[in-house]
């Protein structure tokens, strides 16, 4: 399909990935938490956007080059890895009452996710050790091809995340009426948050 080798592997992959817990999906929560629904899915298409320039950029070649220029990659990881965690800290340290770290408004849940995923520049070398184990050389149609693997991936994302938006937004509701259960969340949340961007400073 579009030089796509097993379509069906690949959709199998994609599904697995995003299930596993990272910053990303932390940002769909916190957002549905803090917006509702709206929140929830600006921050959906965040993480689109940002995985669609992650990836493109890893078909141009983005990923050689960060591997030519160590200090080019480390910095970037770097500036990822302090932004993931002044997000975290200031959940952590966030009292009842205060402004929340993620705004309430949908075009701002949007640039969080977007800056969060584009921040973590180890996502433009696993898409270029992605693709070509699904890449069939002998019907690979050049940018077709990679466009047909990008779509697949955003509606699987927005999929994803609509599930996780709708199962936080009614799970959302039981808890607003328990503010302390809320604000014990919003706090693991930060923790998780720190945890990620000490991740992607110490892992090189």
């Amino acid at each position: 399909m579009f030089g796509i080798a097993d379509y069906g592997a690949f959709v199998a992959a994609i599904i697995i990935f995003l299930a596993i817990p990272g910053p990303g999906n932390l940002a769909l929560i916190t957002s549905t938490g803090k917006g509702g629904v709206r929140g929830g899915l600006a921050a959906t298409l965040g993480v689109i956007a940002g995985d669609q320039v992650l990836m493109w950029l890893a078909v141009a070649g983005v990923a050689a080059l960060l591997s030519a220029y160590p200090a080019a990659f480390a910095a970037v990881q770097w500036l990822g890895a302090a932004y993931l965690g002044w997000l975290g800290l200031k959940m952590l340290l966030a009292k009842p009452g205060d402004a929340p770290v993620l705004q309430i408004r949908p075009s701002q849940y949007f640039r969080q996710s977007l800056l969060i995923t584009l921040l973590n520049p180890k996502a433009i070398v696993f898409y270029m050790a992605f693709f070509p184990l699904f890449v069939d050389p002998l019907r690979h149609q050049g940018l077709l091809t990679f466009g047909a693997m990008a779509l697949t991936i955003a509606a699987l994302t927005f999929a994803y995340g609509l599930v996780v938006v709708l199962l936080t937004h009614r799970l959302g509701e039981r808890l607003r009426q328990r503010p302390a259960i809320g604000q014990a969340l919003q706090r693991l949340a930060g923790v998780f948050l720190i945890g990620f961007g000490l991740r992607l400073a110490l892992s090189r």
